[in-house]
């Protein structure tokens, strides 16, 4: 614990120790700045330090799921299955710190409470929870796009006797084995949720308002002759990857939903179902699936169809069909409608029945009936990406907080700058490609140190190679209007746009409707920044 009176210089600091802050990490590193690196946690992982919730997985291919920098380490890693879960992810991620000896510059235990640009040293004070000062040139924020869990506005939702938990700060000594739970939230949380704990509690009441359109996982081993294929070829593998629309390692299509006959379309939908996986089924059989209305039904009524199939009770079946676009981000799971055909397991409409209480033996909804609980489980999501930073106090020229200037709108240069925040950077912030993560990360984070690297060569320049004068870079109010814009073209005529969903804010009162991903995707956002580049770092200002 620092003291309060305990103020450290530095060239650069990292606020956040998932993937994002510690390729960060090793990136500053490689550029011979002096930086630190704090995290709220009481070490590595980000996301996967927290959400440690029952059944937690990434829904990322394994192979793509972790880092490409490091080519001996990608290939000689082991991992056996086509998917990981929360305490692989987390494994992996602290060998990858204990490979580069990153753990010195961590400072865990360690939360940013605020940030203030002083415009006469051109230098980030950084205060920590402790009261701990960071006064830094550059800072790096890597706190990812889900680190503020939404808690729901039910009246007394803490007046529950049993335990309330969130699937964000997972109580690890939490036994549910033949308790009565109740799972509030349908995404893809509660998906992993229900297929992990359905089989070990003693019953689990599902609160569904907002059903899903979840297709298979493929949860399965993964081929040791796909594994040294990629291994062979990685380089031209990892740039298909990065050239590609999403990043998730297969084949987009480019065959229109209207090209295919009426027995094709089922055959393809068929074998996308089987092979498995959220983003393939939306976009390895057809192009326009998200664009197009018709191609749209079509693959929101194969699942339908199959929900109908698969659970037997037709009243449970009737509150999971979902009845929207297909066009929220694309979830899957491992057997998920099966473990409805459990006597064990129900279903509450709160969409005819809304949750009206909690009281202190559990749930009542709106036709007066209170249903006990010895747990009750909040899979309710978070304030995604602008909500990690507009609940801190982070303070850019003029005075302006970054909380002004999203009130209006949200927008970003690149996802990575805003203009007004100088030598303030974000990995995966707001306008960030809709894609794999990883992959956009690394893309990100080499930006930034590109960036860096000509302010402090600027910087010396201008000091006559005395160091005296930081450099400064920001994006022009124009470039960042320009990356709004193109954000807003890329989700022109998508289905995306046409859906509540958390990607647009609508899971949280009161936030701003905005566009806050790049929907063309990582290849037109790599083709963007190297364009951008080329023309002389258009878009920035370097002073």
């Amino acid at each position: 614990m620092q003291n309060s009176d305990v103020e450290t210089e530095l060239d650069a600091l990292v606020v956040g120790s998932g993937f994002g802050g510690i390729y960060a990490c090793f990136s500053l590193r490689k550029l011979g700045l002096n930086f630190a690196c704090i995290e709220k946690a009481g070490d590595v992982g980000g996301t996967w330090y927290w959400n440690r919730y029952p059944g937690a997985m990434s829904d990322t291919h394994s192979h793509l799921y972790r880092f490409s920098f490091d080519e001996e380490d990608y290939k000689n890693y082991p991992f056996t299955h086509n998917y990981l879960y929360q305490a692989e992810i987390l494994s992996y991620l602290e060998h990858v710190v204990e490979r580069h000896d990153l753990r010195k510059y961590i400072q865990f235990n360690s939360e940013m409470r605020s940030a203030v640009f002083e415009e006469g040293s051109n230098r980030w004070r950084v205060t920590v929870h402790t009261g701990h000062v960071f006064v830094v040139r550059y800072l790096i924020s890597a706190m990812g796009l889900l680190s503020q869990p939404v808690y729901p506005d039910i009246p007394g939702l803490h007046d529950f006797k049993g335990t309330l938990v969130h699937t964000a700060t997972w109580k690890q000594d939490l036994d549910l084995r033949d308790k009565r739970v109740a799972l509030i939230g349908t995404g893809s949380t509660g998906v992993q949720v229900t297929t992990k704990i359905a089989s070990e509690v003693g019953s689990l009441s599902c609160f569904i308002r907002h059903p899903q359109y979840v297709v298979p996982a493929g949860y399965r081993e993964f081929p040791a002759k796909q594994r040294d294929e990629i291994n062979s070829n990685f380089s031209a593998y990892w740039d298909n990857v990065n050239r590609s629309m999403v990043a998730f390692g297969f084949e987009e299509s480019t065959r229109s939903f209207a090209s295919a006959t009426p027995e094709e379309r089922e055959r393809v939908f068929e074998k996308l179902w089987d092979d498995g996986n959220g983003f393939w089924f939306m976009l390895g059989g057809f192009n326009d699936i998200a664009t197009n209305p018709e191609a749209n039904a079509f693959a929101a009524d194969f699942v339908r169809r199959k929900i109908h199939e698969i659970v037997r009770d037709p009243e449970k079946a009737r509150v999971l069909t979902p009845h929207d676009y297909y066009a929220r981000r694309p979830i899957c799971g491992n057997s998920y409608y099966e473990q409805f055909n459990r006597d064990n397991v129900h279903v509450v409409d709160v969409k005819e029945n809304p949750i009206t209480a909690v009281t202190g033996r559990g749930i009542t909804t709106a036709d007066g009936v209170e249903r006990e609980f010895d747990a009750i489980i909040l899979a309710t999501g978070f304030d995604a990406l602008d909500g990690n930073y507009t609940r801190l106090h982070i303070r850019g020229r003029r005075g302006e907080t970054i909380k002004d200037h999203w009130s209006r709108s949200v927008t970003s240069f690149g996802g990575v700058m805003v203009s007004g925040f100088p030598n303030f950077f974000m990995v995966l912030g707001p306008q960030s490609p809709f894609a794999n993560n990883p992959p956009v990360i690394e893309t990100q984070v080499e930006l930034i140190m590109a960036v860096i690297e000509r302010s402090e060569t600027l910087g010396k320049k201008t000091s006559s190679g005395h160091g005296q004068h930081a450099g400064v870079v920001e994006p022009t109010p124009e470039a960042e209007s320009d990356w709004a814009r193109r954000c807003e073209v890329g989700v022109e005529g998508s289905l995306f746009k046409k859906t509540s969903s958390w990607i647009f804010g609508a899971n949280v009162a009161g936030k701003v409707f905005a566009t806050r991903f790049f929907f063309p995707g990582l290849r037109p956002y790599r083709e963007f920044i190297e364009s951008s580049i080329r023309e002389g770092w258009k878009g920035l200002v370097f002073t």
